[in-house]
């Protein structure tokens, strides 16, 4: 009776090891990767901001990229070497591609005059879109 109780026991025991062994072939757990940075792709409403996303559009198929890495705290002095050769122009805002919270963004940018409620809704819009994303995350920008 004790010999037999130990060969149930062992042939339970093997049971769920197999068993757990083809559970993780075949329904793998997810790998969490902490020291890459995720790729998000924004999709951006060009209907709502058309003279945005003409930009995007024109400056990407010119050779701009179309991924944005967030870079916060480097938006200003980005803005500074995008914008220090191209003069201001009443009623105008100058939009940049890449933005200058991207760490692509700077020195050698497309800039385009655009209609300013267009810029600054885009900015805002962007904003608010990117907000919960560190710094660090490469962002694709796809123009609908």
């Amino acid at each position: 009776m004790k010999r037999q109780k130990k060969i149930y026991t062992f042939v339970l025991v093997l049971l769920v090891l197999i068993g757990s062994v083809l559970y993780e072939k075949f329904y793998p757990s997810e790998k969490v990767v902490t020291n890459t940075p995720a790729t998000v792709q924004l999709i951006f409403p060009s209907d709502r901001f058309p003279e945005t996303g003409r930009h995007i559009k024109d400056a990407i198929v010119s050779g701009e990229s179309s991924i944005c890495t967030i870079d916060r705290a480097g938006a200003e002095e980005n803005r500074k070497k995008s914008l220090q050769d191209v003069p201001t122009k009443k009623g105008y805002d100058r939009d940049e591609w890449p933005m200058a919270m991207c760490d692509e963004g700077g020195t050698g940018a497309d800039i385009k005059y655009i209609n300013p409620s267009d810029n600054r809704g885009a900015g805002s819009w962007v904003s608010n879109q990117l907000e919960k994303y560190p710094d660090g995350t490469k962002v694709e920008f796809i123009v609908k």
